[in-house]
């Protein structure tokens, strides 16, 4: 999903690499898996209500066994910059939905293309505490996210 190494520049890995890292320091603050489970809940419950008329068969995921809706929209006087919105009806999967809405949401394509978001998934160890299947879903909400931005800059896949 990502490019090269030698495609990504040393400031689009710090910035992405820095955020990455808040994240991750949040979670290990938080030792248990119930704290770290309560405070995604709570992310999602911060996160603002879709329309429903943008739960549309286009941003649906539908490889995610939640209800998973997600839209990317250009941010009004920031040319090429990307604003995700979503929804989801389980809290869990909805508190990861605001976590990636927040990490990818004000940047460009190619800077959403560029973020290590499998690094992110491995270093908080979701795979350990999730599903299998919840844990494919979580990765089709990435896939839905980029397509959605793909979508709205105008550009076609570049799959690496």
């Amino acid at each position: 999903m990502n490019p090269s190494v030698s495609e990504t520049t040393d400031a689009d890995r710090e910035f992405g690499a820095r955020e990455i890292d808040e994240i991750v320091d949040t979670f290990e603050f938080l030792e248990e898996w119930d704290q770290r489970y309560q405070y995604l809940i709570e992310l999602g419950e911060k996160l603002a209500p879709l329309p429903a008329e943008w739960k549309t068969e286009e941003n649906w995921v539908k490889p995610c066994m939640s209800t998973v809706h997600v839209c990317a929209e250009n941010v009004v006087g920031s040319p090429g910059t990307i604003r995700f919105r979503g929804d989801c009806d389980t809290s869990i999967i909805k508190g990861v939905l605001a976590l990636l809405i927040d990490l990818l949401s004000h940047r460009t394509l190619e800077q959403i293309r560029r973020l290590d978001v499998d690094g992110l998934f491995k270093r908080l160890r979701l795979e350990d505490h999730l599903s299998p299947s919840r844990h494919v879903g979580i990765y089709a909400i990435v896939d839905k996210m980029i397509e959605r931005a793909e979508s709205v800059s105008g550009l076609k896949s570049v799959r690496h």
